[in-house]
């Protein structure tokens, strides 16, 4: 006769399968999930399950048996210090793009076959490259925390590549196309697209600038905070950029600094921590308030059909094509990269004004071609001799 097992039960039933039954660690007497053909499959899985517990491997299943939906709700709970941006843009990719889908699903049910054919069904399903990416970039961070949770054994989001997406390359406008802007944008904006082109600061830098953050004698701009517009219009302002790396100060073309010093007088109250761009009634300015203004100055002036964002783009090949090396324009531009954290250090004040002074030449040179161009266009055609 047998002995008793040491570990776990099995019992045939009247089907002819084999049930087993096991004690876990947290001294919950369990069933199998499923039932096996054969006593040798039974016996089988008894000593994986066996020595997935005396390794520390054992993952309680019942803690799997959430929902993908109840588990990213507890996800945004658990991240306070999330970024309003970020948090509402992870609110609706989770809402429109994977509740829909995998949302019901039990977590530690959830396999990549099921992970593949939601991936496939976003895609077909007409949804841009960048939000796909966004997407499984936000799924895969939820299983990892669900992984690290021991929730589940492993991240069933395996796809190679899948959070990646390359930005198609952006136009760029020339010196210029940018003044032949500027010349058509309203005159409280004006220096909104100066700075936001020579500067490479984003327009939640922009908006978020004070009286203070704009040095107008050292030619330097100080991004100390942030204004954020989240989808449903709410207006956060003194956020902090998500990254260190866009706390910074920019030196600007001395070129410039008549213009913003002009804005800074027309437009600006006096106080230090009056924002420097607003709406016309001194409120803070909206990007779809602003967005008629440039689109119609974009027609008028002829110029490639950029997005506002493109002007950052644009100051930053422009930098570029001063000699500035790769360390100094992340700097410029306030980019935090993976081996910017690993051991890339900041540009030194003095070469950014030398980036700057190189800029200045830039310009001094294209405007002066401009304006001979503009008066060889004027100048009257020499009359005929006579006969």
């Amino acid at each position: 006769m047998a002995g008793k097992r040491r570990f776990g039960r099995i019992r045939q039933l009247p089907s002819g399968r084999y049930q087993v039954r096991y004690l876990g660690p947290d001294g919950v007497d369990r069933p199998t999930p499923e039932t096996f053909r054969t006593k040798t499959e039974a016996e089988k899985w008894l000593v994986d399950k066996e020595a997935e517990i005396n390794r520390d491997d054992w993952i309680n299943p019942d803690a799997g048996a959430v929902s993908l939906e109840q588990f990213a709700e507890e996800w945004l709970r658990d991240h306070p210090k999330m970024r309003a941006s970020t948090r509402a843009r992870s609110v609706g990719l989770l809402r429109l793009h994977i509740v829909p889908y995998l949302g019901g699903k039990p977590i530690g049910e959830i396999k990549p076959a099921d992970i593949r054919r939601w991936y496939k069904q976003i895609n077909d399903g007409g949804l841009g490259s960048a939000s796909v990416a966004r997407a499984y970039s936000l799924l895969r961070a939820i299983f990892n925390t669900a992984r690290k949770d021991e929730v589940i054994r492993r991240n069933p989001c395996q796809i190679d590549g899948a959070a990646l997406y390359k930005w198609k390359e952006r136009p760029v406008l020339t010196i210029s196309e940018i003044y032949t802007l500027i010349d058509r944008m309203p005159d409280r904006y004006k220096a909104l697209v100066l700075l936001g082109t020579f500067t490479g600061l984003r327009w939640g830098e922009l908006v978020g600038l004070r009286r203070r953050n704009i040095d107008v004698v050292a030619c330097t701009v100080t991004v100390e905070s942030i204004v954020v517009e989240v989808d449903n219009g709410r207006i956060l302002l003194d956020q902090k950029p998500k990254s260190d790396a866009g706390l910074r100060t920019v030196a600007f073309p001395s070129q410039i600094g008549p213009a913003l010093a002009g804005h800074l007088a027309a437009f600006v109250d006096a106080a230090p921590d009056s924002y420097v761009f607003t709406s016309p009634l001194g409120g803070v300015l909206r990007r779809a308030n602003f967005r008629r203004l440039w689109l119609d100055a974009l027609k008028d002036a002829g110029v490639p059909q950029i997005r506002f964002h493109d002007l950052r783009h644009t100051g930053a090949t422009i930098a570029a094509q001063t000699g500035a090396t790769l360390k100094e324009l992340m700097q410029r531009i306030g980019h935090s990269t993976l081996n910017a954290a690993l051991g890339y250090q900041h540009a030194s004040q003095g070469r950014d004004h030398v980036i700057a002074a190189a800029l200045d030449k830039m310009i001094s040179k294209e405007r002066a071609r401009q304006a001979k161009a503009n008066k060889a266009k004027k100048k009257p055609p020499e009359s005929g001799s006579s006969a």
